[in-house]
Order: C-alpha cells, then sequence, then structure tokens
C-alpha cells in the first residue's frame, strides 16, 4: 500500500462517516450535543484502547508531544463545527467547504515542512479543491443559508489544515498509533465537555430508539477510526500538502453516497438532485479525476 492508495481510501471511508453523522444529527438524534456524547466516549474508548496496545513512544521530545495535541486539539474544534453545521445542511454542501483544506496545507506546508511542489502538483492541488467545491453549488433556494454557516466551514477547513500540518511535523518523531491515540482522547474529551449536562443525558435516556442509534453511532466511529488512522498513516508516509490534497476528495465520495441514497433511500437524507446540476457534477469530478491523476503522476 502506498500514501496515496492509503489517503484514497481514507477518504472513502471518511465520506461514509459524515453521511452516518449527517443522518444520524439531522434525523435521528434530538439534538447536537446528544449526538456528541455517545460519539465522544467512543474515541475516547478507542483512543484509551490503543494507547494500551501501543503505549507512547520513548525518545520524542516534549515539543513534539505539544504540537501533537494542538493537532488534536485543531481537529477535535474543526470537526465539531463541521457536524454543528449538520444540523441544518446537506452534507454534500457542507463537505466541500471544509474540505478546501488542502490549499491551507499547502500553504503552510512549503515553508513550515520545507515540502517542495512543483508547478504540475500546485496544478493538481487547485484542480482537486476546484473540483470538490464544485460540488456544493445549489440553486437560489437556499444560498442564504448556506453563506449564514459558511464562516464557520471556513474556520473549520483552516483547523483541519493546521491539524493536517501539526500532526506531519510530530509524525516526524512519533508514530502514526501513538498520533492516532492523542487524537481520539482530544476528540473524546472535547465532545464530552461540550455537551455532558443533565438536560442532554435526560435526551438520551428518553430518546425513542435509543438502543439501535446507538450501536449505529458505535459502528460508524469503528469505521471512522480505519479512516483515521489511513490519514494517519498517509501524512507519516506522503508529503502532507499531496496526502491532503488526495484526502480532499472527500466530497466526491458523499456527493456519490448521497445521490445513491436520494435514489434508493430518500428518507436517510435531506438531499435534493436535479438535472440543472448534473453537469457542474461532470465538471467537478472530471477535475477531481484529474487532479488525483497528475499527483500520482508526478509523484
Amino acid at each position: 500500500m502506498t500514501w496515496l492508495t492509503a489517503a484514497l481510501a481514507a477518504a472513502a471511508i471518511m465520506a461514509v462517516v459524515s453521511v452516518v453523522d449527517s443522518h444520524l444529527i439531522s434525523r435521528r438524534m434530538p439534538s447536537i450535543w446528544s449526538f456528541l456524547i455517545p460519539a465522544g466516549v467512543s474515541h475516547l474508548v478507542f483512543g484509551l484502547i490503543i494507547l494500551a496496545v501501543h503505549p507512547a513512544v520513548e525518545g520524542a521530545d516534549a515539543f513534539s508531544w505539544f504540537i501533537a495535541v494542538v493537532s488534536g486539539v485543531a481537529r477535535a474544534v474543526a470537526a465539531f463545527l463541521m457536524l454543528y453545521a449538520m444540523r441544518t445542511e446537506e452534507v454534500s454542501r457542507i463537505i466541500p467547504v471544509v474540505y478546501a483544506h488542502p490549499v491551507f496545507v499547502a500553504i503552510l506546508a512549503v515553508p513550515l515542512l520545507d515540502e517542495s511542489l512543483s508547478l504540475v502538483q500546485w496544478v493538481a492541488i487547485l484542480m482537486t479543491v476546484a473540483g470538490a467545491g464544485l460540488i456544493s453549488l445549489k440553486g437560489r433556494g437556499r444560498e442564504a443559508r448556506l453563506r449564514r454557516s459558511f464562516s464557520m466551514l471556513l474556520a473549520s477547513s483552516i483547523l483541519f489544515g493546521v491539524a493536517n500540518v501539526a500532526t506531519k511535523y510530530a509524525s516526524e518523531s512519533i508514530p502514526f498509533w501513538n498520533m492516532y491515540s492523542v487524537t481520539a482522547i482530544c476528540l473524546g474529551a472535547w465532545f464530552c465537555l461540550l455537551s455532558i449536562r443533565p438536560s442532554v443525558l435526560r435526551q438520551l435516556r428518553d430518546m425513542p430508539g435509543r438502543g439501535a442509534i446507538l450501536s449505529l453511532i458505535g459502528g460508524n466511529e469503528i469505521v471512522a477510526f480505519a479512516g483515521i488512522i489511513l490519514t494517519f498513516w498517509a501524512i507519516e508516509n506522503g508529503p502532507v500538502s499531496l496526502v491532503s490534497t488526495v484526502i480532499g476528495t472527500r466530497p466526491l465520495f458523499v456527493f456519490l453516497y448521497a445521490l445513491a441514497l436520494s435514489r434508493f433511500l430518500p428518507g436517510v437524507l435531506d438531499e435534493r438532485f436535479g438535472l440543472s446540476t448534473a453537469a457542474a457534477k461532470v465538471v467537478s469530478i472530471a477535475l477531481v479525476a484529474g487532479g488525483v491523476a497528475l499527483i500520482n503522476l508526478v509523484d
């Protein structure tokens, strides 16, 4: 397995997580806060289990661990902002805005990590991000609502970019298993800190179909575990600017999954696809595929 195939697999897997998260938050959970408790507990449990199996590596300096924590906190805040927007926005519109972060990664990685990108690689990054962004185009009816959430999603995108660059820096001395543990513990602690209070616990207690819903959350977090591990492995083994670009194809997978669900299981997501957007989607897919192909040819 190469970093490129790992990054593509991570994008496809995390797209599944995004779709399920959107369904849970918008259709099944009483509130975003009630979703964060079981999701946060799952991350904490997985993080502590992996830490027990793969203890903290010896020899890493304190600054590297500090950067690992910075990466985990930035990723936790970015994830919360993305999930918060899922209360009202379609997942196929949210993810492309958030996953414009390869541009921020490239801007940061060149001076901070001494990564060198050729003109062709810069073109590939811009093609991939542009293609992902085209998927978020929507009709006039709901543009205002997306604009109101745009600043939140842009902040999420920047924080994901910071997290990826920090992960790459820390990965020079900290293995990806330890990076996962730090990130999972930060995610779990942040989600629980935000949401655990008596009123939210009562929502969970009184929630209809609680067992099935909590099982779905647990299963989705297992899928997320696989996607995050692949992400960290790819960042450790490849140039973070290009890895982030390939992972940035996640909006394409989200769009394809949402399109399939709207056709076969229309009640799962609040997504609407019309013929008027078909041309934009075809162009976006071509740009994403072309960008990834360029990265593969140049690497």
